[in-house]
């Protein structure tokens, strides 16, 4: 994939950088695996906002996406690589041997007229899911179950794979993209290669209308706010606003927040890098 730079023919598009989109090869979606997507626009069921700067945006239709990868001994043949608006990462649409059509996470280099498979039967190739207890030491994966049989939930986003380092007893020992190094049942699945459209954060969307295409508002902040609205509000002149706080007064800049008996920490071995110390 490559990023081009758009000719400032603009002022919106003087520093604008995007996909040039070359790895995909159909621009309509499969209708049958297509649902309805309601904006919530950061409010809840009552109508109070709960997430700010959240609203408008373009209208998008779902893709359903195969997370299980459950159809188990049956070849698929990819028949298109697709833009999804829903994830950063590319979409495939695969066709099995029995005319089933379903979309997958596009890995990167998978072309269309390959054939990838899922279960005991498939090798470490681009695009097999494979159990973990199958899949060769320090191969390159994406698509990660975190509980058998429930989905891929892990390195899922453009660019982004994990490492499979070892394993313990039932347990697969993998390198996630955050750099943490976590315990995974030998059971779950997970995606051979690395996901489509690794040059995402390189695009630079230009102007502050394209943010809100994508359905996002701007964003204040807390040092320009009073302080009834924000700890770090209020002050003479341009304050530098004291300790970095959230809104409702939480550490951050990197204050741990994770819970210290969190049930799954003991499944984690090493915690993911950060600049803080």
């Amino acid at each position: 994939m490559a990023i081009k730079k758009f000719n400032p023919v603009t002022p919106g598009s003087r520093y604008r950088q995007g996909n040039t989109f070359d790895e995909l090869t159909k621009s309509k979606p499969e209708k049958s695996l297509l649902a309805p997507l309601k904006k919530s626009g950061g409010r809840n069921a009552e109508g109070h906002r709960t997430v700010r700067y959240r609203g408008g945006g373009h209208k998008r239709r779902y893709r359903i996406i195969d997370f299980k990868r459950d159809k188990e001994d049956m070849a698929a043949t990819v028949q298109a690589i697709e833009y999804d608006p829903n994830r950063s990462a590319f979409i495939a649409l695969v066709e099995y041997t029995d005319g089933e059509k379903r979309y997958i996470i596009a890995p990167q280099g998978l072309q269309v007229g390959d054939e990838i498979a899922s279960g005991k039967t498939a090798t470490p190739n681009t695009g097999h899911a494979m159990y973990l207890s199958d899949i060769p030491m320090g191969t390159t994966i994406h698509a990660i179950e975190l509980h058998p049989g429930r989905g891929a939930s892990m390195a899922r986003a453009a660019g982004t794979y994990a490492i499979l380092v070892g394993r313990e007893g039932k347990y697969a020992i993998i390198k996630l993209p955050s750099g943490e190094v976590r315990r995974v049942l030998q059971t779950c699945k997970a995606t051979i290669g690395s996901t489509s459209n690794p040059d995402h954060a390189l695009r630079v969307l230009g102007k502050a209308g394209r943010k809100r295409w994508l359905g996002r508002r701007p964003r204040t902040r807390g040092v320009a706010m009073n302080p009834v609205d924000h700890p770090m509000g209020g002050g003479e002149g341009r304050a530098s606003g004291g300790h970095p706080r959230s809104r409702k007064g939480l550490a951050a800049k990197g204050a741990k927040t994770r819970k210290a008996k969190k049930a799954s920490n003991k499944m984690i071995i090493s915690r993911r890098k950060t600049r803080n110390k």
